[in-house]
Parts: C-alpha cells; sequence; structure tokens
C-alpha cells in the first residue's frame, strides 16, 4: 500500500504557500517571486513553525457536538438516530476504520528535513522542540488508528515513491505500535518546556506528553486489550498517570476553581486546549441549542436519564431514582426537589434545565424579544382525554401518548426538556447566529487536569491503592461544589476495589460528561452490558399537572410553588416512532473495528483483517 504523501502547503491563519512551477523553455525562464520554493521552507524559521501548524489545525480535536447520542449521555434531533453498531448491526463493510497517514508522513517529513538544519535557522533548543511536538502528534495519530483496529504498520520516515518495495509496508503487532507510542511520548517530553504563555499557550507541553502516555497506557491494561488482567500493564499505567499528575503540578497545572467557567478563559486546567475565536477559528454552537435560540440545526445532545440521574447531590450522596414511586405525589415532589435544586455544581455548569432562563442575552420566541428574565419551558401538559396510564413509552411525532409539549415559549421539536450547555458562548444572542452561525468563543480542553487525576485514581485502585485512588476522587468532587461530610469522603461510600471501580466509572460519566469519553470508556472496559441493559433511551419528562394553570413568563421551575404545580413523568422510549429497533443491541463479541476492506485489497498479504472480523490479525497480540 503506497502511504506517501507528497508535500503541498502549509496554513497557519491567513498564510498560505503555493508551490510554484517554472517554464522549462529556454529563454522564457524566470524566477517567480510571488511563489515559494517548497526547499526554501528549511531556510525560514517562520515557514518551518507554519508547517508544524498544520498538523496542529490536522489533529488537534474540538467539541464534538452530537457525539453524546453514540452512549448514554443524550439523543439528537427528535430520536431516531441510534447508529447502527448501537442496534446490533454488524457489517464489516460499515463497521471499519481507515488507515490514515496524512498527518504521519507530515510529521516524519517535518522531522527528517529538522535533522540536518543549520543552527543558523534553528537553534538546538528550538529544533528539539519542535521535534517533540512532532514526535506528539505522530504518537496521538498513531493511538487513534491502534485503539481502534489494534496494530497498524508503522512508517517513522519519509517514504521513497520511487521505490515501491519500500511502500509495502505490513501491519505491526499492537504491543510494537504501543511501544513506538511510548518511545515518542518520552522522548517529547524530555525536550517539550513544562507550559507555555503569551502567543504560544495551547503548544503541547511535558505534561501533555506524559498524559497522553498515561491514557495509552491506561488503555492499555484495560479489559479491551488486556484479557488476562497482567498486573504488570496496570503497574505500567500507574507510574504513567502518577508521573503525569506530577508533571502537571510542577508546572502549575490544577483543578480549575470554577468547574463552569473552565471552558471560557485560558487557565490551569487545561493541559491542551483549543481555542475558537471569530473570525479565525470560530465555533458553532448552534446544533446545541434550543429552536427558539438558534438559526439551523437544533436540538443535538439532549441529556437522557442515565446522565440526568449520575450527577450525585449537593452532599455527594447518589441521586435516588425509583420508577415505581413516581405515582406517589409525595415521593415525585421530595424527587423533583431534590432534582432541581439540590445537585452538584456540574450538573448546572453541563445541564440546562426547561422552566428556567437560558443562559443567552436574550430571549427570542416566535420572532418577539423579550427581556432575559423570561423563563423558557421545555415541559409537557395531560392531553384532555389522558390518564396516568395512557403517558406509555409510544408516542407519534413531536407528542408522547398521553401527553403534549408545553408550547408556550417552548419548542415543540425538542423530547427530553434538557440541553446540553458545556462550553456554550453565553453572549450569543440568536441574531448573532444568522450567516456564519458559528462566530462563538470557546476554549476545549482535549486533555484537562481532571482527566489525570481519574487516570490515576483508576490505575491505582487496580494496583491495589485504594486510599490514593480516593484521594484523586475526592479532590474532583471538593472542587464541583460537594461537602467533605462527617467522614470527609465526600459522599463516596464505596469499599474495597470492585466498588472503588464503580465509583471511578461514575465520576468519568459525570466529571468528563459531553467531552468524548464516555462510548470510548464503556468500549476499554468492555462495558457495552450498560447500554444494552438501559434498551432503549429513556427520557424524564416535566409535566404539568391536570387542572394547573399554566406558569407565567418569569415563573422559574427552581422556585417551589411553582415546582409544586408539575411531577416528573418517566418516558421509556424517547424515539419518535417508539421503534423497537431503536434499543441498545451492541455486540459483546465485536470490540475492535475491521480494517476498510477496500484499503485490505490493494495490499491483501500486509494487511491482514482482524480475527473479529473473519481474518487473521490478532489486536491483543
Amino acid at each position: 500500500m503506497k502511504y506517501i504523501n507528497k508535500f503541498k502547503s502549509v496554513f497557519y491563519g491567513a498564510l498560505l504557500v503555493t508551490l510554484g512551477a517554472s517554464s522549462c523553455t529556454k529563454g522564457l525562464d524566470y524566477e517567480n517571486t510571488g511563489a515559494i520554493n517548497p526547499k526554501n521552507v528549511w531556510t525560514d524559521s517562520v515557514l518551518i513553525k507554519a508547517y508544524l501548524n498544520d498538523i496542529y489545525g490536522g489533529l488537534m480535536p474540538g467539541w464534538q457536538l452530537g457525539s453524546g447520542a453514540r452512549a448514554d449521555e443524550g439523543i439528537n434531533g427528535s430520536g431516531g438516530n441510534l447508529g447502527s453498531f448501537q442496534q446490533g448491526i454488524v457489517d464489516v463493510a460499515t463497521n471499519f476504520t481507515n488507515l490514515d497517514y496524512t498527518y504521519i508522513d507530515k510529521a516524519n517529513y517535518f522531522m527528517d528535513q529538522l535533522v540536518d538544519l543549520p543552527e543558523s535557522v534553528l537553534n538546538p533548543s528550538t529544533k528539539n522542540r519542535l521535534t517533540g511536538e512532532a514526535k506528539f502528534w505522530r504518537a496521538w495519530k498513531y493511538w487513534e488508528m491502534v485503539s481502534s483496529i489494534g496494530g497498524v504498520p508503522l512508517i517513522l520516515h519519509t517514504q521513497d515513491g520511487s521505490d515501491i518495495n519500500s511502500l509495502r509496508v505490513p501491519r505491526s503487532k499492537t504491543s510494537e505500535c504501543v511501544a513506538q507510542i511510548i518511545k515518542d511520548l518520552d522522548e517529547a517530553a524530555t525536550v517539550l518546556p513544562p507550559s507555555y504563555s503569551g502567543a504560544d499557550y495551547g503548544r503541547i507541553n511535558r505534561a501533555a506528553a506524559l498524559g497522553l502516555k498515561a491514557r495509552v497506557l491506561l488503555w492499555y491494561a484495560s479489559p479491551l486489550f488486556n484479557a488476562t488482567n497482567d498486573q504488570g500493564r496496570w503497574t505500567n499505567a500507574y507510574n504513567a498517570a502518577k508521573a503525569a499528575v506530577q508533571a502537571a503540578d510542577a508546572a502549575g497545572f490544577g483543578l480549575f476553581e470554577n468547574y463552569r467557567l473552565i471552558w471560557y478563559s485560558r487557565n490551569k486546567e487545561q493541559i491542551m486546549t483549543k481555542q475558537y475565536y471569530y473570525p479565525d477559528n470560530y465555533m458553532n454552537f448552534a446544533p446545541i441549542r434550543p429552536i427558539s435560540f438558534t438559526n439551523g440545526s437544533t436540538n443535538n445532545d439532549q441529556p437522557i436519564l442515565p446522565l440526568l440521574i449520575a450527577y450525585p447531590k449537593r452532599d455527594g450522596s447518589p441521586m435516588q431514582f425509583d420508577q415505581n414511586q413516581l405515582s406517589d405525589p409525595a415521593y415525585n415532589k421530595q424527587f423533583l426537589t431534590d432534582f432541581y435544586t439540590n445537585r452538584d455544581d456540574r450538573f448546572y455548569a453541563t445541564i440546562w434545565c426547561g422552566g428556567t432562563v437560558y443562559p443567552t442575552p436574550d430571549v427570542n420566541v416566535l420572532g418577539m424579544t423579550a427581556p432575559r428574565s423570561r423563563t423558557y419551558w421545555q415541559a409537557w401538559t395531560w392531553k384532555s382525554t389522558a390518564t396516568p396510564n395512557t403517558v406509555l413509552p409510544a408516542r407519534d411525532v413531536n407528542v408522547f401518548s398521553g401527553i403534549s409539549p408545553l408550547v408556550q415559549n417552548g419548542d415543540e421539536n425538542g423530547v427530553t426538556g434538557f440541553f446540553q450547555r458545556k462550553g456554550l458562548d453565553t453572549l450569543l444572542d440568536r441574531n448573532a447566529l444568522v450567516g456564519v452561525a458559528a462566530n462563538a468563543k470557546s476554549w476545549f480542553s482535549p486533555m484537562r487536569y481532571a482527566e489525570l487525576l481519574l487516570n490515576l485514581a483508576e490505575t491505582a485502585n487496580e494496583t491495589g491503592r485504594s486510599n490514593e485512588a480516593l484521594n484523586a476522587l475526592y479532590a474532583i468532587r471538593k472542587r464541583a461544589g460537594i461537602a467533605p461530610g462527617a467522614a470527609t469522603n465526600y459522599g463516596i461510600s464505596a469499599i474495597g476495589q470492585g466498588d472503588i471501580r464503580n465509583a471511578i466509572i461514575n465520576e468519568r460519566q459525570v466529571e468528563l460528561a459531553f467531552e468524548g469519553f464516555r462510548y470510548s470508556d464503556l468500549r476499554r472496559w468492555k462495558r457495552y452490558d450498560i447500554l444494552n441493559a438501559q434498551n432503549t433511551r429513556k427520557g424524564l419528562l416535566l409535566m404539568l399537572n391536570k387542572g394547573e394553570a399554566l406558569p407565567g413568563n418569569t415563573d422559574n421551575i427552581m422556585n417551589a410553588a411553582v415546582r409544586a404545580k408539575f411531577s416528573a413523568v418517566l418516558i421509556q422510549n424517547l424515539d419518535k416512532t417508539g421503534s423497537t429497533n431503536q434499543s441498545y443491541k451492541l455486540s459483546l463479541n465485536h470490540w475492535f473495528n475491521s480494517l476498510n476492506p477496500a484499503q485490505i485489497s490493494i495490499e491483501p498479504d500486509q494487511l491482514p483483517q482482524n480475527k473479529e472480523w473473519g481474518g487473521t490479525f490478532d489486536p491483543l497480540q
């Protein structure tokens, strides 16, 4: 298979470097001063850094809006959007991963070009640092593929397109790929600075390299790759996680005091960061905004029941939910009080609840702009002929059986009554979304200090260091505003490795919600059974009690008198059709993707298919 990519262009901000061509007719040859010879890039430190910035731009992850629907975080639109694999449809033609070497080739070419650069172009310290950044991104991309399908062809230098045989590189073992990834990250960590400031803020630092190493080794020790629970792998992962936290501490990183504000400024929590700003690198939050506050896309990542219940109470104790007691008015009333008013700070920083003021400068409803004090309702009312027994899982388009949307300044297209609001630019009103629909500012952190602590907690627990694991969880919960309590355990009552493991699973679900971790975590733990046990995507609807008057413009669900007019109703299936094929039926026999059959056909001898897809390659070796 041919993996080589020719150097074509370098982009950085408004910089565009075009490759010129010269005439071959004698007498007409001339130097085109408007073009840049690619060879000259390596004589200019600005262009060298611009080349590396192109790799940053291609590989730095950003907000993954809508990805919460892959697991049990949210639902997009009006339902009916479970992926085929989530529905139990397993097909080598669709469940595949492509080998993509675009940025690996660029990183290889970049590092090869830097080897012999004279000090007059780059001083040794800068050259080593830039090489370290390139090694980080090469490791990042290799891990992206290896975590999906297992071992891949290892290509570590620029390929010679004229030597066809050299382009035929076979798949390496997973263990060999992991070893190379760790080698790259170790070498990067030795030359990268502890942190950056000024214009270089956001570049890869030492803690990021060690944090990625810890993440990779955590995966490699997890059940997905570690079928025999090799304790040596867990020890390696623990040592890496410990080193990452220590490096972050030494560089001044730590838990930012206000969880809600992590994504609105440069702060000490962000080990890695992607800054969104208009017009150079803007963000479009329209997909997660309710329809009355957006233009175009809307209603993605509406939180569903498992996530809504996962957040603990303010004292750290679990949010109790017994669907069988919802019919008891006293239980329902207390449940709603706890649900809305007694949660840890992360709940309110991540989830917007219907019946409160939406966090934008103004409220635009049916073409009319109203003061910000006006409440936006995502709630439901009884149909005139309904009884409690008619509130069934099945639903018609935009109308659940037995109840209908409360459309007073509401949204008939919403299906849960809740919206994702983490990182949302709250300074933009609806009108600001017209046109580019994407001029939001935000800071997304693909790796933050809390993840380093959670990785340390998990590896410490699996190596018998339960106190260290719990201390890491306590630190995270303390930042969430949870009181330590008399036992100074921040509501965590887990004792023993198994219970602490479950506590870590729950804490990751809450702390990292909508940041792209949940589905991957369930996979590496081989815990798709958690999804399958839920069967359908369930919702918790806020319903106006029969006979109650509609709420006023400034009524708020956080007010006890207003809340008393409502009840919580469980909906067993949020899918708009109630179709049984919109149920979790994930295969417990397929944990790795297949390798794209189209790529295999190019070099079948070099690229064997994974065993679970009928091939001979074992991703666990």
